[in-house]
């Protein structure tokens, strides 16, 4: 297993969608919260407060990640534009076990 940043810019115009799908993209990410794969999760903020992005922490194996790449429902709904992956390492003092 190894550790993955997500950061996610949505698209311009794009609230419409991440609203609609929202539910359906919460659904998925509590699955994998609860197999232990989604780690911590959050909206970005645009300067009005509104929600223009996402970061999430993961911990799974690649295979893992490129299944949920294909699969989420942010990207299958075109909310994200510009998505970065970078693998990481999370702290000690922030692991559960």
């Amino acid at each position: 297993m190894s550790h993955y940043l997500l950061t996610a810019t949505d698209k311009a115009g794009a609230m419409d969608q991440r609203i609609a799908c929202r539910d359906e993209h919460i659904a998925y990410i509590d699955k994998l919260r609860d197999q232990g794969k989604a780690l911590l999760g959050a909206a970005q903020l645009d300067d009005d407060g509104k929600m223009s992005g996402s970061v999430i922490f993961f911990d799974m194996t690649k295979e893992e990640l490129d299944d949920y790449m294909k699969e989420e429902p942010y990207i299958t709904n075109k909310v994200w534009g510009d998505i970065k992956i970078t693998e990481c390492k999370i702290g000690p003092s922030f692991k559960n076990n």
